[in-house]
């Protein structure tokens, strides 16, 4: 079977391993703005393995199953999507970035959002000189999640962190009152402490009143 029929087949067989009663309980987590088929992770990426590594030999992206994906209703189609994608990140390019973000902005929610943050941060390393503006003009974006994008997308880079970069990204988000943008703001701050603890602790001190309690709790974390 080829690797186009592998990913289309999954759809089909993903829609007929879900559980009535996981299903309920996967919706009232997320609050019930998504219908699931009730599929665990652990099953779902045990049902998509096979098929996204026969995908990764293709070397190409296929763009018309990610899309399909997102069309439909229950929520772990756009769970493969992303894990699609991260496993494929290898072979995204600039010119992915408009369908990138188009899945950024639909259907948003955390979890897809912070998983394609790892397709991003794969770009940013391979066209560090495009991707720098980018990620600039996205932390001034209307939508918060491509906000969001813009504040995680170094993370675990550690010492490949951009820092200035990073402090003008969450300074243009300094004096938000959304929960997604100021926990992303601590989310960044405290995953480089790690490596740069003393970085971390003068940009809090600077901008203490400036930024959210939420975030400095976040950010403060690992600093002693």
């Amino acid at each position: 079977m080829e690797a186009k029929d592998d990913l289309f087949t999954l759809i089909d067989t993903l829609s007929l391993e879900g559980d009535v009663e996981q299903a309920k309980s996967m919706s009232a987590y997320m609050r019930d703005q998504f219908e699931f088929l009730g599929i665990k992770t652990p099953k779902r990426r045990q049902l998509c393995r096979e098929a996204f590594k026969n995908a990764r030999k293709t070397a190409k992206i296929d763009w018309e199953f990610v899309e399909l994906c997102w069309q439909k209703p229950q929520r772990e189609y756009q769970y493969i999507a992303c894990d699609y994608l991260v496993k494929m990140k290898k072979f995204t390019t600039l010119a992915d970035l408009p369908k990138l973000k188009k899945l950024v902005i639909t259907k948003s929610w955390w979890e897809t959002v912070d998983t394609l943050v790892k397709v991003f941060t794969d770009l940013y390393l391979s066209y560090p000189s495009e991707m720098t503006p980018i990620m600039l003009t996205w932390s001034e974006d209307s939508n918060l999640w491509v906000k969001r994008v813009a504040l995680e997308f170094q993370l675990l880079l550690k010492k490949q962190t951009d820092t200035e970069l990073l402090a003008k990204i969450i300074i243009n988000n300094l004096g938000s009152d959304e929960f997604f943008i100021n926990k992303a703001i601590g989310w960044a701050l405290r995953d480089y402490s790690k490596t740069d603890p003393k970085w971390v602790a003068g940009f809090i001190a600077t901008y203490r009143n400036e930024l959210s309690a939420l975030s400095i709790r976040e950010g403060s974390k690992y600093l002693t």
